[in-house]
């Protein structure tokens, strides 16, 4: 239960930072850099997009990082898209592009590496990232960084040069705040994966009981 709770509580933190990036009009990395492109160009609901461009992820995440953490990132993309859509709601405002940069990206990195620590993330790079660090031990904010900086490159078009470069800005804020929790999120990975052999090892076999004839 508290598991889940921490993750509900990451989710709002990161729907905050998304929020402040959109009303920035700037975009960052991953899945939700893209769907925010994406939705500023097509004018089209984030939360929507954001769910669909995460569908072929979640087969890598099954193959690659198991059920168990599908599902939660299967869950917390669902709730991301739910929670960002109080959005419509909210009166009408706007963010300075380097106040949304510096701390849009910021919130959201801390929401991530809240996600990370308690095995779930939001598809995409998180995926990728956490897989990587799980295999070789490489640092997840510099794979989230390196995979952002291409999809922040894509949305200049969208955006413009220096909305762009406050993108970038926010990437880079959100990749260190990732890096500084990496030892934590590699702790917390490590201790559930313990967890979860140590249930499979106490777990009841079925014993096979002759019938006598």
């Amino acid at each position: 239960m508290k598991k889940w709770l921490m993750i509900l509580l990451a989710i709002v933190i990161t729907s905050f930072g998304v929020i402040l990036l959109k009303h920035a009009n700037i975009v960052t990395g991953g899945t939700a850099g893209l769907s925010l492109s994406i939705a500023y160009f097509f004018s089209l609901p984030f939360g929507v997009t954001f769910f669909l461009i995460n569908i072929p992820f979640y087969i890598f995440s099954m193959m690659r990082m198991g059920w168990n953490f599908t599902f939660t990132t299967i869950i917390s993309v669902s709730l991301l898209s739910l929670v960002t859509g109080i959005d419509y709601f909210l009166p009408a405002f706007s963010v300075s592009v380097w106040v949304g940069a510096i701390v849009g990206g910021f919130i959201i990195g801390v929401g991530l590496s809240l996600l990370f620590m308690n095995g779930s993330s939001l598809g995409g790079a998180n995926i990728l990232a956490l897989f990587l660090q799980k295999r070789w031990n490489i640092d997840p904010g510099k794979t989230t960084f390196a995979f952002d900086f291409i999809v922040v490159m894509t949305g200049f078009y969208t955006v413009g040069l220096v909305r762009g470069l406050a993108s970038i800005l926010s990437i880079a804020v959100i990749a260190r705040v990732i890096s500084y929790f990496k030892n934590e999120i590699a702790k917390r990975g490590t201790d559930a994966a313990a967890k979860e052999k140590e249930k499979n090892l106490k777990a009841p076999t079925k014993q096979h009981i002759p019938v006598a004839e």
